[in-house]
């Protein structure tokens, strides 16, 4: 019964959107990680781990679709978890920035961040008509694709300032907003979390 109600809680059009939200995902990050490397964005290194995480969570939201409400709240709690790699990855970033610290190229920067922004508005739009409709698992997805689009509209002031006044200093403060959206999709995952597991009984 309770695999029924599943079923009938999940769209049979969910599975390939959440697909196609990985695929662009993972497309993304070698995009991005590779001109971050190339221009010492900490806030591009950030960024583009989100996309590798995202592509993560919405492989495992594909495989798991159809399972019970208890062992979805399960996933979801990992989730939150793997939410917090990046933040964690973006401080390491800043730390090692501390021993070049200079300004990375603003334009670079402002395009890359414009391209991400694309990339996630899609995805969330792809994401917000089923972002209640399978619990943690969906609103794990939708809640990342729009915390990145605010994530990439930061990056792309950074570079507009940075352009006008060359510093590393707005990089570093848009890496510093994607690590606290990051712990606060964290947050609200685990309490979606804990309502499915409520409701599992």
């Amino acid at each position: 019964m309770i695999a029924e109600d599943v079923q009938r809680a999940e769209p049979p059009s969910l599975r390939p959107i959440v697909a196609r939200v990985a695929a662009l995902n993972l497309g993304y990050f070698g995009i991005e990680i590779a001109v971050a490397l190339a221009i010492g964005s900490v806030a591009l290194i950030a960024d583009s781990l989100d996309f590798l995480e995202d592509a993560a969570i919405n492989l495992l939201i594909v495989a798991g679709l159809g399972w019970s409400a208890r062992n979805r709240a399960r996933l979801g709690t990992a989730m939150a978890g793997i939410l917090l790699l990046p933040a964690l990855a973006g401080a390491w970033a800043a730390y090692a920035k501390s021993t070049d610290f200079v300004a990375p190229a603003a334009l670079p920067l402002t395009l890359t961040g414009l391209g991400a922004l694309a990339v996630n508005l899609a995805c969330a739009l792809m994401l917000a008509r089923h972002r209640t409709g399978a619990g943690s698992l969906t609103r794990a997805a939708y809640l990342s694709a729009r915390n990145d689009a605010f994530a990439n509209l930061a990056i792309i002031a950074a570079g507009l300032v940075t352009a006008l006044h060359p510093s590393p200093w707005p990089d570093l403060v848009a890496a510093a907003g994607i690590a606290i959206l990051n712990a606060d999709s964290a947050a609200d995952i685990l309490r979606a979390a804990a309502a499915e597991r409520r409701a599992a009984g």
